[in-house]
């Protein structure tokens, strides 16, 4: 077993489109490798990967879901096939459902996601998945601490936090190209896969 020192960190984020996924991608590298825009229509429609050589973390970004110009199938045969391709040897370390701190979650929102979740991952999907909440700086600009936020969540994000043994990360876009910043949230991300006892997901029945 490696190190935290010396291992890769194999990441995938997910979520819906302009939830942040490709700035939290950013953020996790400490770069710019993913291009990151407001639209109004679904950004990405492929699968890209960004590397930081310095701390040894890989993410792949992914199409939105739900997409506005692909179907769930589409969108999902699109991550199965890139996550096969690029982590099918190594596994995945942890699955970042990329959710936005001032916007509700819906339940039909959280069903539908969960399900796809767990087609991509199967039934362990909880295991290997945790929620990143974006846009954190903007919960404290409305007076929300983050134990006064999670205090006041919905029942719908208080379960799926719960659903997830409670690997979340708060994300505070301001902050988030600060060194200091991205050094907090790879150290939560890296307790999260100790406490998983550094186990992988394997994705060989992942479809190629």
């Amino acid at each position: 077993m490696e190190s935290s020192n010396e291992m890769t960190i194999n990441l995938v984020v997910l979520g819906r489109s302009q939830s942040g996924k490709r700035a939290a991608g950013n953020s996790l590298l400490g770069s710019s490798d993913f291009n990151s825009y407001h639209s109004l229509s679904s950004v990405t429609t492929c699968c890209s990967l960004g590397c930081s050589c310095s701390l040894h973390v890989q993410v792949r970004d992914t199409p939105g879901y739900p997409h506005s110009s692909l179907s769930k199938e589409q969108v999902r045969d699109t991550v199965s096939s890139a996550l096969a391709h690029h982590f099918g040897k190594e596994g995945l370390h942890l699955a970042l459902w990329v959710l936005r701190a001032d916007l509700p979650l819906c339940l039909d929102e959280s069903y539908h996601t969960i399900q796809f979740i767990q087609e991509l991952l199967g039934p362990t999907w909880n295991d290997f998945t945790a929620v990143l909440l974006t846009h954190a700086d903007k919960a404290e600009e409305a007076g929300f601490s983050e134990e006064a936020y999670l205090h006041s969540a919905s029942s719908t994000l208080v379960s799926l936090l719960s659903s997830v043994q409670h690997k979340y990360i708060f994300l505070d876009n301001q902050k988030s190209i600060i060194k200091e910043e991205r050094a907090t949230v790879l150290r939560k991300l890296l307790n999260f896969i100790k406490q998983n006892n550094y186990q992988v997901l394997s994705l060989k029945h992942s479809k190629a």
